[in-house]
């Protein structure tokens, strides 16, 4: 993975940042070889840790310790891509969703920059050409609202869809918010294709789980695991007003992560996806809990990552 931080500070990795910095400080460029992660960090209450120090964080690659490069923790701008399923399952489920919607908008940072990715058997942008992000709820509620609720699903094309639109972004820091019922019977890429181009980003997938349980095409395994592989949760609600909760509560977490980034020792260029493991201890806090993206697929020829379920 290519990325460095440029603009506010110096572009050689070696340099954390730790205060403030204006919201295009940092973008992605293709200098050096960065691995970058947004580790979430929670206390044995389940808390957030705010006050580590980079010291208190171990990163191993493939079991081998790596030096930490960058390091900061601080409420920067994230662009986020709402992944809405359009399925005939949802018609209705649609106005939960669209509240939801507009919670994640009201608990964000007011600079963040957001689109949505509608899908049944078809996969669209919700918003207008001349808007490609906006941060307004009355957009994002006409974004969603601009798809038919009717039809199968293509959950892996409009994943593949929105990762690619994640990268129109000049933010360094990405998210999609994944609301659907986890199955698939409609796209064209298989599940190993997007694990594959989601280890190449450094976007964190969070997964709402919607469904009945008689419903057919349920696949909460799949949910799981593309929020596992990336740092991000899967949330599988009881009532459909649970929704808004927990889109509040992505909010809050992602405006509560630390960036943590590396060069690996590893400096085979050969396609191969390496496992990362981050661990954090502080005298204050004792053991904590870490969650961030477990791997990535190195640049170079590309294999297939580890996966469980699949289409």
């Amino acid at each position: 993975m290519l990325l460095t931080c440029v603009g506010g500070e110096a572009s050689s990795p070696a340099r954390r940042s730790t205060g403030q910095q204006p919201p295009d400080s940092y973008r992605i460029s293709v200098d050096v070889d960065l691995v970058v992660l947004q580790a979430t960090v929670r206390d044995r209450k389940g808390g957030f840790a705010p006050d580590l120090r980079e010291q208190d964080f171990a990163v191993y690659e493939d079991g081998a310790p790596q030096a930490i490069k960058l390091f900061r923790r601080e409420d920067v701008p994230v662009t986020v891509g709402l992944v809405i399923d359009h399925s005939g399952s949802m018609m209705e489920r649609l106005n939960h969703v669209i509240a939801a919607a507009r919670t994640f908008v009201r608990a964000s940072n007011q600079e963040d920059r957001m689109f949505v990715v509608n899908f049944n058997e078809k996969v669209s942008l919700g918003l207008p050409p001349t808007i490609p992000f906006t941060n307004r709820p009355d957009e994002l509620e006409l974004a969603i609202l601009r798809a038919p609720v009717a039809g199968q699903t293509a959950l892996y094309d409009a994943l593949s869809l929105s990762l690619s639109r994640l990268q129109a972004s000049d933010r360094e820091k990405k998210a999609l918010i994944v609301i659907s019922d986890g199955g698939d019977n409609a796209s064209v890429l298989r599940l190993a294709e997007v694990v594959n181009i989601a280890g190449q980003s450094n976007a964190l997938v969070y997964t709402i789980g919607i469904y009945g349980e008689q419903d057919p095409d349920k696949n909460p395994g799949v949910l799981r695991q593309l929020a596992r592989s990336t740092g991000g949760d899967a949330f599988f609600p009881q009532e459909m007003g649970e929704v808004v909760e927990i889109c509040e509560r992505i909010a809050r977490e992602i405006r509560n992560q630390y960036t943590l980034g590396y060069i690996s020792t590893n400096t085979e260029k050969n396609g191969t996806y390496r496992n990362i493991r981050v661990e954090a201890r502080s005298k204050a806090y004792g053991k904590l809990s870490v969650r961030a993206r477990t791997g990535y697929v190195a640049r170079g020829a590309p294999k297939a990552a580890p996966q469980g379920d699949s289409k």
